[in-house]
């Protein structure tokens, strides 16, 4: 008699492709942290090298969000790619401007990165018992 086994550490392929949606879905982040800071830096527009840059992000961070959409529920991954432009801008902000990174504003930004995991962790699908 043949037993076919399946090792829990294999990964099923709407897993593999679920963990490739939530890397697709930092990259979008990243984007996102590109073009907010690209809006920062274009001054209302009038910079022209900034304000191309902010094009140039808004539609790669839009089509890396869409794609990410496909595998992961649109509420969840929308709150984390704004976490995650939220969070990259705050810190990053004070490193391409003139802006501050106070206690207050990294405890907050500290939550927001918490939620960001919990959320991560509440879309993993459930462990089937047996």
């Amino acid at each position: 008699m043949t037993a076919s086994t399946t090792s829990p550490a294999a990964a099923s392929p709407d897993t593999a492709g679920k963990a490739g949606a939530w890397l697709v879905l930092l990259l979008a982040g990243a984007f996102e942290v590109g073009y907010a800071l690209s809006v920062g830096g274009s001054e209302g527009f009038t910079r022209v090298g900034w304000s191309v840059s902010a094009v140039v992000f808004f539609l790669l961070t839009l089509f890396a969000l869409s794609v990410a959409l496909k595998r992961i529920d649109v509420g969840i991954g929308y709150a984390v790619w704004a976490g995650l432009g939220a969070v990259g801008a705050a810190v990053l902000g004070p490193v391409f401007f003139d802006e501050t990174l106070t206690p207050a504003k990294a405890l907050w930004l500290a939550v927001i990165i918490g939620g960001v995991v919990w959320l991560k962790l509440a879309d993993r699908p459930a462990r089937a018992e047996g």
